[in-house]
């Protein structure tokens, strides 16, 4: 470090220059303040430019002591003289308001833009970040960072050498510049030790401790005492070094080599002290280099790159460096020697020297040729007096070493060579040494009185470490091997049992079936039991307490106290136990040669595995105690129950975790003892974190590697992060880090953090007893899944040497591709001989390339997967996404520094890395919890692409099929307007025919409106870089919804144009009977004008004229009978099977029973020739009957599946049928049932003439038509009586008595005919304004439901869960059957009831008002519509005034016209329906004034009938039809095994079906092979069995594992193999054990017997189910 022995003491008052400059406009330090909250309440940081005198006046006066920085002086102390040389030193170093407010380790380990930029150079203003960024990253260089200066300031002086003689020029190469002529002054320039003293006054206690960590790492020596820049009070920063370690190795006498670790504020070695006195020629610092370390200034010195005359802070300091031997010949010393260094003149430091003196074995001392009379000849004379050895070194003395008395030496320095003085010194010093046995420990320095020691001057570290001490005194006299057994029960045996019982459940063995796992799962329950009561030890309630009682700044100290008072417990044990195993080591590979000693050979194998156990029971640190917390929340968690002794709610656990995390401590994500995740420990810990940030997202960054190929090293250098990296602490398992991104980052970033991963080497020597690969594969697949980026870490450049590694990263990622994970890589090739050899490079990157290749077809044919090259699988560049490492020592360690060219291609890769970045969205916390848990879940199985369930993938498409259903809806909603309107144009002859295009335009809006909501949710909603995958067929799949509705709707219309021909005939003579009684009644009604008075006559002669009027209708039209539509059936099937069935012997309650029989077989013949081949014995009968499946011999389950599908089909297309014929329009005729009996024979003709080994019984046909015809009955009959009502002239003409009885009074009464017309019209409007209303009314209910109603407001998943827990409430057992075999049937019923309870429950809030609310508009529009074409009458005969004028027929006849076709959008009516009735005599202006009378009458009457919604309006209408149409136009595929329906909402989908989850297969009547035992198993768990095997049929055996090669049926089902059923079926199956049994004849025993842990399962905790995973 910097010297100032050229100074002379009176320059130290010399006149330094107040350099301080305006800070307007200068860059500034990024500043922002972090997460970690033991800072969270301070203030922010202010602005640098401050003015000085008005901080004077805001500052008190008087002086207050701060635990940081030392003592806080009043601003005016500040500009006194002396002082301001160091203000402005701080000032030009922007670091003037860090004394007050400190910089903290946040603040310099976030990622900002400074940090990705490499600076060999920077701006003064810089310098600060810049030699903080290359020390964090270990690099030497900090001290050696070049100043830019300003053009101007650097610009070489040129004269003019046009105008002046040459020999002029030449004088003034020899002569002195005048200081007004100086260029740039070296005094102006920073010293480098200014910089890195400067942090040190501005740092908090942390940043101290990593900054003289990494100093040390650096081979730098140490600020061992630090004078006050103002008070001068001395401080001993002890804190700073307690993380600080070194190692060496020394030869003893039998010349073995003995190695040593030891904290170097413990270590006990000898120490050299140097000082000088006054100014001397010579540097004493590199001097003390030559000793230490030749090729490294361990200390500053004159001569070092960027030195300066001008030094502020370095006088007075103290500081000190270790020299550590390598156990070579080579080495200085044989031992570990301290090195202490006080920098000025000892004169001026008389604390210093004082200290130094009594603590020091060889004291040396530099000094120019002293006088007896000099201040430092009495302090020479004393030294000389003691007996500790001594050592002066003159200047101005030309002499060799010299022995003045024993212990005392003398060695000149004046002219000459300096290795020849380095070695004489060298010797002289180890010959001293060798003579004293005086020690030094850094630790004592704390016991001088009179200086500062930061460690008791703070009191949250001071509280900390005794908070710690407390710990660890309960350690004491503890066997190391022991404490974990004793001290961290949960995390033992019992945690390690689980881990196994619970990869043992996920990974089924042979003959294993749903009893085994549900054994196993009460297994599970039970060891957490156990876990839950064990006591929880004095250690980790201490430890607890503490954690939770403390401000966060303490608990990070007590945290930090901790880890270094556990490293020191365990390091001399931990070191022997390595020796042992070293040394067993080395035996068992001597005896493998000798195979004589075989048995030998096996007892040191199994002592090396035990000492092997030791070593890991050995291992203790901060991540034990935390793994012990996660454990104690798991299992009160697992319980659902507190512990007694644990102090706090354990749900608060995991709060104290996540501040750690935000503190910046890691966390284990993987327990590398039990190598399992604890997934709801990090579930919990990341529900917190959430809770403490918000949902940030992260970019997951993780590394693989081999063991200790520096890893954990790259990592901590790169981000300076303190994940474990010496050789006896390896990392085990994996653990997580946050590195936060700086405000101005994220601006340019999409994350709010890196989530950094560091795991365990693959092929961790450790493992080599265990199932190695099996492991590597786990925890490659895990962190590569994970990550949004893996770092690939390679030491070395041999291929072969990677070719292990590769194939299982490989492998890894070729699982990613195939589960839709899509993370990046960059391989990082570290110790390469030489980087900078560009064509070695690119040889490198071609056999890497190569490599790769080879390693991706290996790992294809394991995968099953076609690839070829490793691009197939990954989005590589090998260009781009390969970087190489320098070695990272500069030299040969322990002395040797790292190497700058290492710290570089770190920064390098920090680009790279910040790239991959710019490119990623990263995950939200909640998204990451999710992930770590379906990646943990699948690994557990054996089959990791085929278990893998992405939950973030799953909650997407959820919301995405949520989204979907809206957009359906709108889309239908919005035809159904359209419908309505086109359909009341076509039944009033508006229009003749229907155009796709023209339906196209009308949904033209809402399918905008649906393609921009679309857009807006892939492109911006949060989950948007997953939801991008269905983009396209989402988009496919609304426009097949569009298109299946206007196809849908164009066949409807088009249907309705054919029928409105067909029944033409009928609405032509039912209007024609109306108009005719009207004419009729009119003529009478004039006979009988002057008997207008007398009422009774008038109702008589009304009376006899209806009665004859009907039975001339009646004579002319017979009425429509009541239909039986199972008598027709019946006689039509007896005339069918003439000579077979008659209708006696078609029993009635038989025609239900097809649709729920279990079995087909009495409805077939088996055909002759496939006979024998069914009836054959299985061979094996006895090496299947215990692990497979199958069906009644007679059918196989394929068969009846198919038959199944064959009736299901049938009843949909004959439900399509039935609509189709449209009897409440056209009536019932026989023929409806002809053409449906005919259907269904065609279908079954067809279905038995293929590739079947069965032909139907006749009586399967005829059960079939009875059945689906007895289901139609309701329906059939209704519409008939719909139609019976509209069209049967006594009935019609009888409901419209008294409106004719009210027009004939008023003839009578002599009203105008215009008043009679009027009325008519209302009276012919009555029946279409309330069929509007009522369809209206439909289309707003069946809205109001998809928005109100809890089991119509989504999906059909949501509508089943509904359905589900209806089920559940009723406990009805039928129910349950029909809604399993039937469920397209029971969805339809279960709308139905919901409609109509909605109907019912919200008729007076709801439908009534929407109802009064339609007619209310109607009737606007109905007046309008009447005023709009009185007005065009007028215009068009061309009188606009209000007079009175004579107006004929044809203007009433214009004024109908232009009446009818304004509501022909709204309204069934049209001129035809007053065809027949004659209006010449009706003034059309009276018309509209008549109506605007009448109609609210009109409406009333029909808002009088509101009192329920009409079961009259025709089903196509009704709000429960539209919803069915909506919800059921989906996938009705039934799984094979267990008949769970297809989840996918298109019908005909492409891709395979599949269902969330699946039930027990039981419930489908399947039992063991050979047995009438029910089966208990779940898909799921039988797919991932081995040895389980069903029969399709009975000449093909298949493994429940390859289901897709049992045929078609089976083939199109996707089944995930994993534990993932729903408890809601296991308790249906207890709860309905004996009905399941007696409706299929078979029983719930042996191999099908009901676990006892499914009984567990009540009600309530069914229903939850639902709620948790729908």
């Amino acid at each position: 470090m910097a010297d100032r022995e050229g100074r002379s003491s009176e320059r130290k008052t010399m006149d330094k220059r107040n350099r301080s400059k305006s800070m307007d406009g200068r860059p500034k330090m990024d500043r922002s303040p972090d997460l970690d909250f033991p800072y969270k309440n301070e203030p922010k940081i202010k602005e640098r430019m401050k003015d000085i005198t008005a901080s004077a006046t805001e500052e008190k006066h008087g002086v207050k002591k701060d635990k940081d920085f030392g003592t806080r002086v009043r601003p005016d102390q500040w500009l006194q003289e002396e002082n301001k040389t160091i203000y402005s030193l701080f000032h030009r170093l922007h670091l003037e308001d860090r004394h007050h407010h400190k910089l903290r380790a946040a603040d310099v380990l976030q990622i900002t833009e400074h940090s990705l930029r490499s600076h060999e150079s920077c701006p003064e203003e810089e310098l600060i970040q810049t030699f903080i960024k290359k020390l964090l990253l270990m690099n030497y260089r900090a001290r050696y960072i070049h100043i830019n200066k300003a053009k101007e300031q650097v610009r070489v002086q040129q004269r003019d050498n046009n105008t002046e003689d040459e020999d002029i020029i030449f004088d003034h190469f020899f002569k002195e510049k005048s200081s007004s002529n100086k260029g740039t002054c070296q005094s102006d320039l920073i010293h480098p030790m200014d910089v890195q003293m400067a942090v040190f006054h501005c740092a908090d206690g942390f940043l101290k401790q990593l900054m003289v960590t990494k100093l040390s790492q650096c081979q730098y020596a140490l600020p061992l005492l630090v004078p006050d820049p103002i008070t001068k009070q001395i401080e001993f920063p002890l804190w700073t070094f307690r993380q600080i370690s070194k190692s060496w190795k020394m030869r003893n006498n039998e010349n073995e080599t003995i190695s040593q670790t030891q904290p170097v504020h413990k270590a006990e070695t000898p120490m050299v002290f140097f000082f000088r006195f006054g100014s001397v020629s010579s540097s004493k610092s590199q001097l003390m280099n030559s000793l230490i370390n030749e090729k490294h200034n361990t200390f500053f010195h004159r001569n070092c790159p960027g030195s300066s005359r001008s030094r502020v802070l370095m006088d007075g300091v103290v500081e000190i460096a270790w020299f550590c031997p390598s156990g070579k010949n080579t080495d200085q010393f044989t031992d570990c020697v301290a090195f202490c260094n006080l920098h000025g003149d000892a004169g001026d430091h008389e604390e210093q020297l004082q200290i130094l003196t009594e603590m020091a074995s060889v004291i040396v001392v530099l000094l120019p040729q002293t006088q007896r009379k000099d201040r430092s000849a009495t302090v020479i004379q004393n030294l000389f007096k003691d007996k500790k050895p001594l050592i002066c070194l003159f200047t101005e003395d030309e002499s060799t070493v010299t022995e003045m008395k024993k212990g005392k030496f003398k060695i000149g320095l004046k002219g000459r060579n300096q290795s020849e003085v380095s070695e004489e010194l060298r010797r002289t010093i180890t010959d001293c040494l060798s003579e004293t046995f005086s020690t030094f420990r850094l630790e004592d320095v704390s016991k001088h009185s009179n200086i500062r020691v930061d460690e008791e001057d703070d009191e949250d570290c001071r509280k900390g470490r005794e908070a710690a001490q407390q710990m660890m005194s309960l350690l004491e006299k503890k066997d190391l091997t022991e404490i974990k057994e004793t001290f961290f029960p949960y995390q033992g045996k019992l945690w390690y049992q689980w881990s196994q019982k619970n990869k043992e459940l996920h990974r089924p063995q042979k003959d294993e079936i749903e009893i085994d796992i549900s054994r196993k799962q009460t297994d599970l329950k039970k060891i957490r039991q156990q876990q839950h009561e064990s006591d929880i030890s004095e250690f980790m309630k201490l430890f607890i307490n503490e954690i939770c009682s403390n401000a966060v700044t303490k608990n990070i100290y007590f945290l930090k106290w901790l880890e270094i008072f556990l490293d020191e417990y365990i390091a001399a044990d931990f070191s022997t136990i390595h020796s042992k195993y070293d040394e067993k080591w080395s035996t068992v590979e001597r005896l493998k040669e000798n195979y004589v000693k075989f048995e030998q050979m096996t007892t040191e194998q199994t002592a090396l595995e035990r000492i092997s156990e030791d070593l890991q029971a050995a291992a203790f640190g901060l991540e034990h105690i935390i793994r012990e917390i996660g454990q104690i929340y798991e299992s009160c968690s697992s319980v659902k129950k507190n512990k007694k002794d644990l102090q706090i709610d354990f749900s608060s656990l995991p709060s104290l975790a996540a501040e750690m995390m935000i503190s910046g401590f890691p966390l284990e994500l993987m327990d590398g003892d039990a190598a399992h995740v604890p997934v709801i420990w990090i579930s919990a810990v990341l529900d917190e974190l959430v809770q403490k940030l918000g949902d940030q997202r992260v970019f997951v960054l993780s590394v693989l590697g081999v063991q200790s190929s520096g890893k954990s090293t790259m990592l901590n250098a790169m981000f300076g992060l303190e994940f474990a990296v010496s050789a006896g602490r390896c990392t085990r398992g994996a653990f997580m880090q946050l590195v936060r991104v700086s405000d101005e980052m994220k601006t340019q970033m999409n994350f709010d953090y890196i989530l950094v991963v560091d795991t365990e080497g693959l092929c961790a020597l450790e493992l080599a007893g265990r199932s190695t690969r099996d492991h590597d594969n786990e925890l490659a697949t895990f962190v590569v899944g994970l990550a949004n980026l893996t770092l690939i870490n390679i030491f070395g450049e041999n291929p072969s040497e990677m070719q292990d590694i590769l194939q299982i990263i490989v492998q890894a990622f070729m699982r990613m591709k195939k589960v839709r994970l899509n993370p990046s890589c960059v391989f990082v090739h570290q110790n390469v001989s030489d980087v900078t050899a560009g064509e070695k490079n690119k040889e490198g990157r071609r056999r890497l390339q190569e490599t790769l290749d080879k390693m991706t077809k290996l790992a294809a044919e394991e995968e099953v997967y076609d690839a070829e090259c490793f691009s197939d699988v990954i989005r590589f560049d090998v260009r781009h996404d390969v970087e190489y490492f320098a070695h990272f020592w500069e030299g040969s360690p322990p002395m040797a520094p790292p190497n700058p060219k290492y710290c570089e291609n770190i920064q390098e890769l920090k680009k790279t890395i910040m790239s991959h970045a710019l490119k990623s969205n990263g995950l939200r916390l909640i998204d990451l919890k999710d992930r770590i848990k379906n990646l943990w879940e699948a690994l557990l199985k054996e089959r990791f692409v085929f278990s893998f369930r992405n939950s973030l993938e799953i909650s997407a498409y959820r919301k995405l099929e949520t989204e979907y259903s809206k957009w359906a809806w709108s889309l239908r909603s919005a035809m159904m307007e359209t419908e309505n309107k086109l359909h009341n144009k076509i039944e009033n002859e508006a229009i003749h025919e229907i155009e796709e295009t023209d339906l196209q335009g009308e949904l033209k809006e809402t399918s905008e409106e649906v393609e921009k909501s679309m857009s807006e949710l892939f492109d911006k909603d949060n989950d948007a870089n997953i939801l991008i995958h269905w983009k396209s067929s989402f988009e496919i799949k609304i426009k097949d919804v569009q298109e299946s509705i206007l196809k849908e709707t164009k066949r409807k219309l088009n249907e309705i144009l054919q029928q409105r021909d067909l029944k033409k005939k009928i609405d032509d003579q039912r209007t024609h009977y109306e108009n005719t009684l009207y004419e009729k009644s009119k003529e009478l009604a004039l006979k009988l004008k002057q008997k207008a008075k007398d009422e009774e006559t008038l109702k008589k002669e009304f009376d006899l004229f209806w009665e004859q009027s009907v039975k001339n209708i009646i004579r002319e039209s017979p009425a429509i009978k009541d239909i039986d539509i199972i008598t027709d059936v019946k006689r039509l099937l007896s005339d069918m099977h003439q000579g077979y069935l008659t209708v006696e012997q078609i029993k009635e309650g038989i025609e239900d029973s097809i649709f729920n029989v279990l079995r087909y077989s009495e409805y077939v013949i088996i055909k002759r020739s496939t006979k024998r081949e069914i009836r054959d014995p299985v061979k094996d009968p006895c090496r299947t009957v215990n692990a497979s499946f199958g069906q009644d011999q007679s059918l196989s389950s394929e068969d009846e599946a198919q038959i199944r599908s064959l009736v299901t089909d049938v009843v949909q297309q004959t439900d399509k049928m039935i609509q189709s014929f449209n009897i409440s329009k056209l009536g019932y005729n026989i023929s409806c049932i002809q053409k449906l009996t005919g259907y269904i024979k065609t279908r079954v003709t067809e279905h038995q003439t293929g590739q079947m080994k069965y032909v139907f019984k006749k009586q399967f046909l005829v059960y079939l038509v009875l059945s689906i015809c007895k289901r139609a009955n309701k329906k059939i009959t209704d519409q008939h009586r719909l139609f019976r009502e509209a069209n049967d002239p006594v009935l019609y003409l009888e409901r419209r008595r008294e409106e004719y009885y009210s027009i004939f009074q008023k003839y009578c009464r002599g009203a105008a005919s215009a008043a009679i017309f009027g009325e008519f019209i209302c009276q012919k409007l009555k029946e279409p304004i309330e069929q509007s209303i009522y369809k209206k009314t439909a289309r707003d209910l069946a809205d109001e439901m998809r928005s109100n109603c809890e089991s119509l407001n989504g999906n059909r998943s949501n509508l089943e869960k509904h359905i589900l827990k209806t089920l559940a409430e009723e406990e009805d057992f039928d129910k349950y059957m029909n809604y399993i075999h039937n469920p397209r049937d029971h969805f339809k019923s279960f709308i139905r009831d919901k409609v109509s309870q909605y109907i019912t429950g919200q008729f007076s809030d709801s439908v009534l008002p929407k109802m009064k609310e339609n007619i209310e508009l109607l009737q606007q529009k109905i007046m309008k519509a009447a005023h709009e074409s009185t007005e065009h009458v007028q215009v068009s005969s061309g009188d606009e005034s209000t007079e009175h004028v004579k107006v004929n027929s044809g203007d009433v006849s214009l004024w109908l016209k232009s009446f009818t076709q304004q509501l022909s959008d709204e309204l069934i009516f049209s001129e035809k329906d007053l065809s027949g009735v004659k209006h010449d005599d009706v003034d059309v202006k009276l018309i509209e004034d008549v109506m605007e009378k009448e109609l609210p009458a009109t409406m009333s009457d029909i808002s009088n009938r509101f009192n329920t919604f009409p079961v009259n309006l025709d089903y196509k209408f009704r709000p429960d039809k539209l919803l069915i149409d909506h919800f059921c136009q989906c996938c009705w595929v039934q799984c094979p095994f267990c008949t769970a329906i297809c989840t996918n909402t298109i019908e005909n989908h492409d891709g395979d079906h599949s269902v969330s989850f699946h039930r027990v297969s039981g419930l489908n009547g399947i039992h063991f092979y050979n047995t009438d035992y029910l089966c208990i198993h779940i898909c799921t768990s039988a797919v991932a069995n081995s040895a389980l095997y069903f029969y399709p049929n009975e000449s093909q055996k298949v493994l429940w594992r390859d289901y897709r090669t049992a045929g078609e049926e089976y083939a199109r089902w996707s089944i995930t193999s994993d534990l993932s059923e729903l408890p809601y079926w296991k308790w249906f199956v207890c709860r309905f054990q004996k009905d399941l049994e007696k409706h299929y004849s078979k029983t719930f025993e042996g191999q099908g017997k009901i676990p006892d842990e499914w009984k567990k399962y009540t009600k309530e905790i069914s229903l939850e189910s639902l709620d948790k995973y729908i």
